[in-house]
């Protein structure tokens, strides 16, 4: 018999991950009493993997949740050891930020601010049981024997649940290197959900006073270091450098050797890796015309000697990882301080989840992170903000849910709860058709207003926004008012960064030029010195015509988008629909005509007689 304890939550959190962390602190700071357990406090917020946040479509999530009131942005900008902008000779809508992160600074950040966090207890403990009554969620026991009561809880396991460690004929349960897996919860939650398997996996962390950095090739951060939250105003920290080296055929060849000796390849590992992190066994087995693969080498922190080698994962035994390791230039007299290992672990299909992150079976049980399939820091924070913020507005039957033209955010949900997944989900800017609009220099347009009306937002700085905001405007407008013309005066000034102009044009017009920078029409005729509104003013209007386009698209998208499907529908009622099309309606359980229309193998003339029968049904219903 478990004993109750003497305090109810609005809110119980399972798992301080980077999901976990996020989704206390969002609902702790809307007024929720929250409770957040983690098998040891000590590793709240730890970088599992690689000590870097951001990266590729990731820097535009934490700049989104940055927007909306998160954590993760003021943290990463608090610990960071490196910043760099990913694709900066590209064009804004696929640049991302990316910074090094001090890993044990950034851990006891984050400690720091949940434990001084209102409305937020924070307790140690695994977590055994869920307690569920009528198909409603009740609250969860942990090892100890205590039951905590709550109506609304938050399950963000990582790796945890039944997690499997790998490393050659070793293996072991573990969440993380010498850390206990989840078992018992996985077999709790099996009485309710089909469990899954997937596969992932870290590299060697070396001793750095064992590396030659001298061959090898140095890659600093930015010169003048770009924050992610719109809050910063530079590094606290002092800025370090990365290194690159790369494999060669005498790595390859190690590996070839004792492919047979790889749990992936021996048929051991049963879970499904992800396909855009690789062990470095499956890049040589996958690749077998590439002669090279390259090894970014990270530092893990300012007093640390660990660096960690990313893109060299794998689950080979311990001696064929040593002689692998030391055939690559400038490891090779290189120690170990931690070896590379593969990790097994259960997920729940997300098609199991309705865009809330609510489960479909139990009521008030949500889901964040790696239990839905997905990988990466960024994509768990992403989630476990919006299952918390959607588990505390649900005591008043509200529920927040990000379009796609909203938020990577967005895109990711409705992919995981609309397709399901088959290999670790990650977010890409090739998975959004509006990427142009989901930039990350614009985050705070598009959600801070979201975010100040959920209450995580201070009002002093959604007025400072709505001060730029009104600067962006006054500008744009002058710009379209001002005429250049091309009189001697003009042209001599222009001569200078050899622009020329032939007939009258605007500053705006003359902005739209590829050779026309916002600081040149500063320079000759004023605009405005902030630096966030001054790069939305050239981004606006260099890119226009392809935003205007989009925006076009957004609206037609929009019209089936905001195509409600009631709740009680029938779909085996509907007149002509295939019994495949009704079973997949019927799964899914799609919320709008848009995500229907997304369901994988659902055909056009499928979402035309669904969208018929909601429009005759309504005419019913108003007769």
């Amino acid at each position: 018999m478990n004993l109750i304890y003497d305090k109810t939550y609005d809110v119980i959190v399972v798992g301080a991950g980077h999901a976990g962390c996020e989704a206390a602190l969002a609902a702790a700071r809307m007024g929720a009493k929250t409770l957040l357990i983690t098998i040891y406090v000590e590793t709240i917020a730890q970088m599992s993997c690689n000590p870097a946040i951001g990266g590729l479509a990731k820097g535009n999530i934490v700049k989104d949740l940055d927007a909306l009131g998160g954590e993760m942005a003021k943290n990463i900008d608090e610990t960071g050891i490196q910043f760099k902008v990913l694709n900066k000779k590209k064009g804004p809508a696929v640049r991302s930020s990316r910074a090094q992160a001090d890993k044990k600074l950034y851990r006891e950040r984050m400690i720091s601010v949940l434990m001084d966090q209102e409305n937020l207890d924070v307790k140690q403990g695994v977590v055994t049981d869920i307690v569920v009554e009528n198909d409603i969620v009740k609250g969860v026991v942990v090892d100890y024997g205590l039951y905590f009561k709550s109506d609304k809880v938050i399950l963000t396991t990582g790796t945890f649940l039944n997690g499997l460690i790998h490393i050659g004929d070793k293996r072991y349960p573990a969440g993380r290197a010498n850390e206990f897996a989840s078992v018992d919860l996985a077999e709790a939650l099996k009485r309710y959900f089909p469990l899954e398997r997937l596969k992932t996996g870290t590299p060697a962390r070396l001793d750095a006073d064992t590396i030659n950095f001298s061959v090898l090739e140095e890659q600093p951060g930015d010169n003048e270091p770009k924050m992610f939250s719109f809050e910063s105003k530079g590094p606290k920290l002092p800025q370090v450098s990365c290194y690159i080296t790369y494999t060669n055929e005498k790595t390859h060849s190690i590996i070839n050797e004792n492919m047979h000796r790889s749990p992936l390849y021996a048929g051991v590992i049963k879970g499904i890796g992800p396909r855009y992190c690789p062990s470095i066994e499956d890049k040589v087995k996958k690749f077998p015309d590439k002669s090279r693969h390259q090894i970014f080498l990270e530092p893990e922190g300012l007093d640390s000697r660990e660096i960690y080698a990313n893109g060299f994962s794998s689950s080979l035994p311990i001696d064929v990882q040593i002689a692998m390791y030391r055939s690559v230039k400038g490891l090779e007299n290189v120690e170990f301080v931690r070896p590379a290992y593969a990790i097994e672990y259960d997920f729940v299909q997300p098609t199991n989840l309705y865009p809330t992150l609510e489960t479909k079976k139990i009521k008030g049980l949500y889901f964040a992170g790696q239990i839905n399939g997905t990988t990466g820091y960024e994509e768990a924070a992403g989630q476990g903000f919006v299952a918390a913020v959607n588990a505390v507005l649900s005591y008043d039957n509200k529920e927040f849910i990000l379009g796609r033209d909203e938020s990577y955010i967005g895109v990711m949900i409705d992919d995981l709860v609309t397709k399901g997944v088959d290999e670790p989900y990650r977010v890409f800017h090739s998975r959004s058709e509006y990427r142009l609009l989901l930039r990350e220099d614009n985050a705070e347009f598009r959600l801070i207003s979201k975010g100040y009306d959920l209450g995580l937002i201070r009002k002093s700085r959604y007025e400072r926004f709505l001060r730029e905001k009104e600067m962006f405007e006054k500008e744009m407008k002058r710009l379209d008012e001002i005429k250049v013309n091309p009189d001697k005066h003009n042209q001599d000034k222009l001569s200078k960064y050899n622009i020329k102009i032939n007939n009258p044009v605007s500053l705006k017009e003359l902005l739209r030029r590829p050779e026309v920078s916002y600081e040149i029409i500063k320079e000759f005729w004023g605009g405005v010195e902030n630096e966030r509104v001054a790069e939305q003013i050239e981004i606006s209007v260099k890119y226009e015509g392809y935003i205007a386009k989009q925006m076009q698209e957004v609206e037609r998208f929009r019209k089936i988008e905001n195509v409600r499907i009631p709740d009680t529908l029938d779909f085996s009622k509907i007149k002509g629909l295939r019994r495949e099309f009704i079973e997949k309606f019927e799964r899914i359980k799609p919320k709008t005509l848009g995500q229907a229309s997304r369901i994988p193998g659902v055909t056009p003339a499928a979402i035309s007689l669904l969208h018929i029968y909601i429009e005759d049904e309504k005419r019913k219903r108003n007769i």
